[in-house]
């Protein structure tokens, strides 16, 4: 769940509770997400927890970046304990001990979007590569990519400074509104790259609000993209 969520996290943002990873643990799940104030990643996975109250932790970048290295090394059961200012993971006769970012963690469960309507499927190593094409001409600054939806059908266009333009097509299983919206192509990238699925689905309400997207094979996991102006 790290790995499918820490890639969100912000760096150097004034708001310093989101340079890091929350985790949000109960007696029967463990719950990571991360946001930038543009995206937010949230995965969990059912486990079993000596704990009686929900306790939620922000875990800081630095923590976050050295605990998947580490865990990247073994296969071993991993042992968590949470203090009231610090984190620390056991496993393989190592112990990672990590101060806590003192803050309040915004309300996820508000950001992720339930009104979506127009909801998309998609074949996701074609909609990355289709993204790759067209990203290659995008501001090299702002990532913009320009998405318009018709009917099974998915336009991608980016222009760069000098006037350059990329027009990509893809077809998809869509039969919602036509709606044109844009957003930072890195953002969608990075989201894709974190999962061997094969399919991916997006679902939206309107060319204003933020994109909901999700695997049909992997439901422990949801990403959100905020719109972004071209």
């Amino acid at each position: 769940i790290i790995d499918k969520t820490a890639f969100a996290m912000a760096q150097q943002d004034v708001r310093y509770y989101l340079n890091g990873l929350m985790l949000e643990v109960s007696s029967n799940y463990l719950r990571a997400v991360a946001t930038d104030g543009h995206r937010l990643a949230y995965c969990e996975k059912e486990t079993n927890a000596d704990i009686a109250d929900i306790k939620q932790v922000i875990l800081p970048r630095k923590g976050v970046l050295e605990l998947v290295r580490l865990l990247n090394d073994t296969d071993e059961k991993a042992k968590i304990t949470l203090g009231s200012n610090h984190l620390q993971v056991e496993f393989n006769e190592l112990r990672l001990t990590s101060k806590l970012i003192d803050g309040r963690f915004p309300d996820y469960n508000r950001v992720i979007p339930t009104d979506g309507e127009n909801m998309i499927t998609a074949d996701r190593d074609q909609l990355r590569q289709a993204l790759i094409r067209a990203s290659i001409l995008s501001n090299e600054k702002y990532r913009g990519i320009r998405l318009t939806l018709e009917k099974n059908l998915i336009k991608l266009q980016a222009q760069n400074p000098d006037q350059e333009e990329a027009d990509v097509e893809l077809e998809i299983v869509y039969s919602g509104d036509d709606i044109e919206i844009g957003f930072n192509v890195n953002y969608m990238l990075d989201v894709l790259n974190v999962t061997s699925s094969d399919m991916v689905q997006a679902a939206l309400r309107d060319s204003n609000s933020s994109f909901l997207i999700t695997y049909p094979d992997q439901t422990d996991c949801k990403y959100v993209i905020m719109p972004m102006r071209l």
